[in-house]
C-alpha cells in the first residue's frame, strides 16, 4: 500500500506539473499575441494527440444556426478555421489547441449542411454556391462581434477564405489557403480540360446525375472515406478519426447542399440572383491583397493547381510552402503544426 501511496503521489505531482506548464504557456502566449513587442510560439502537439474538442456552441448567423468550436482566450486575436468536404471541424482538432496555446481567440465553425450547423428556415434554398458559403462565413464574423480575423482553411474552407480576402479585405487580417488561389466560376467550369485531369473530377460528374445524388444519399459514409483515401493516399488514418468527422455528414442537408455546389460549378445548377453581383466580382479572378501564405502537401491525391499558377494572384506579402512528408489533402489534420506555423507566421507579415 506504502508503494502505491507513492505511485499515486507521483503520479499526481507529474499530471500538476503538466497543468501549470500548459496553464503558463496558454498566458504567455495570450500575452505574446497581445503584445506588439513579442510573438506567439506555437507548442509541439503530435498529429492524432486531440480527438475532442470543448462543448460545441450555436449561434444564428445570418440564415444559419451555426455550430461551432471556440477555443484560446476571448480577447484573443481571431483566427477562423474552414473546413472542406469530405471533412469538417475535426480536421482542426490539433490545430485549435496549439493556436489556442498561442494567445489566439480560435473559431472552428461547420460548415452550412454539416454537423451542428442548421439553415434557420425550411423556406431557404439549400445553395452551395460559392459565393453563399464566404456569406455565410461574413455573417458569422457579424453575429460573434468580430471585425477581423486571420482566416484559414483548405479544400472548401480555402475557396471561402479566399472569397472573403479578395471581396471583403478589410474582414480579413491575413491569409492561409491550402492548395493556393481557388476562386473560380461558371465560365471557367465549363472549360473542357485534357482526359487525365477530367478523370480526377469523377465524383463532379457522378453528382451531376440523379444516381450520383442518390448513391451520394445513400452511401456517404463510404464515399467520404474513398475521397480520404485518394486525396491522401499516404495518411494512414483509422476508423475512429473517419468516424468523428462521419458523424457530420449526417446533416439532413449535407446531400443537398453538397450536390448543388458541384452542379453548380459545372452550370447544371442555377444560384440565388441575390448573390448574382458577387459572383461577376469572383469571375473577373480579382487580386488578394492581404497578406497570404499558401501551403500544399507533396502527396496531395486531390485535383490542385500548381503554385506556380497562382502566386500572382497575390499582391500582399506572400509566401508558398510544400509540406514535405506524404502530406495530402486534409493538411491541417495530417500536418497541423505545420499549419499552425502558418498561421503565427502569416499574423507577423
Amino acid at each position: 500500500m506504502e508503494n502505491d501511496l507513492k505511485q499515486d503521489r507521483r503520479r499526481f505531482v507529474s499530471t500538476a506539473a503538466l497543468t501549470i506548464a500548459a496553464t503558463r504557456l496558454g498566458m504567455i502566449g495570450a500575452a505574446k499575441a497581445q503584445s506588439g513587442t513579442s510573438q506567439p510560439t506555437v507548442p509541439a502537439i503530435k498529429p492524432g494527440a486531440s480527438t475532442s474538442f470543448a462543448p460545441l456552441k450555436q449561434i444564428d448567423a445570418g440564415l444559419l444556426n451555426v455550430g461551432y468550436a471556440e477555443a484560446g482566450p476571448a480577447d484573443g486575436r481571431p483566427v477562423i478555421l474552414l473546413h472542406g468536404w469530405p471533412y469538417d471541424i475535426y480536421s482542426f482538432v490539433d490545430v485549435a489547441p496549439r493556436l489556442a496555446a498561442a494567445g489566439y481567440r480560435v473559431i472552428v465553425p461547420y460548415l452550412r449542411g454539416y454537423g451542428t450547423t442548421r439553415v434557420l428556415s425550411s423556406e431557404t434554398f439549400r445553395n452551395g454556391q460559392p459565393a453563399a458559403l464566404a456569406v455565410d462565413t461574413v455573417d458569422l464574423m457579424q453575429a460573434l462581434k468580430i471585425d477581423q480575423a486571420i482566416l484559414a482553411g483548405f479544400d472548401w474552407g480555402a475557396r471561402n477564405a479566399a472569397i472573403v480576402a479578395a471581396l471583403w479585405p478589410q474582414r480579413c487580417r491575413a491569409l492561409v489557403s491550402v492548395s493556393g488561389y481557388l476562386i473560380g466560376n461558371q465560365e471557367a467550369g465549363r472549360t473542357p480540360l485534357p482526359p487525365e485531369a477530367e478523370l480526377q473530377w469523377w465524383y463532379q460528374y457522378y453528382f451531376a446525375t440523379e444516381r450520383g445524388r442518390a448513391g451520394y444519399d445513400k452511401y456517404r459514409h463510404d464515399f467520404a472515406k474513398l475521397i480520404w483515401r485518394t486525396a491522401s493516399p499516404k495518411w494512414n488514418f483509422d476508423d475512429a478519426t473517419f468516424d468523428r468527422s462521419a458523424a457530420s455528414f449526417d446533416n439532413p442537408d449535407h446531400v443537398a447542399i453538397v450536390v448543388h455546389n458541384y452542379r453548380w460549378r459545372l452550370g447544371l445548377a442555377e444560384g440565388e440572383p441575390k448573390y448574382d453581383d458577387l459572383e461577376k466580382r469572383l469571375a473577373k479572378a480579382p487580386i488578394i491583397t492581404v497578406p497570404t501564405i499558401t501551403l500544399e502537401g507533396d502527396a496531395n491525391g486531390a485535383p490542385h493547381p500548381e503554385p506556380a499558377s497562382y502566386a500572382g494572384k497575390f499582391s500582399g506579402k506572400y509566401e508558398h510552402r510544400t509540406i514535405q512528408g506524404g502530406i495530402g489533402h486534409n493538411l491541417p489534420q495530417e500536418a497541423p503544426e505545420a499549419f499552425s506555423k502558418a498561421v503565427v507566421d502569416v499574423d507577423r507579415f
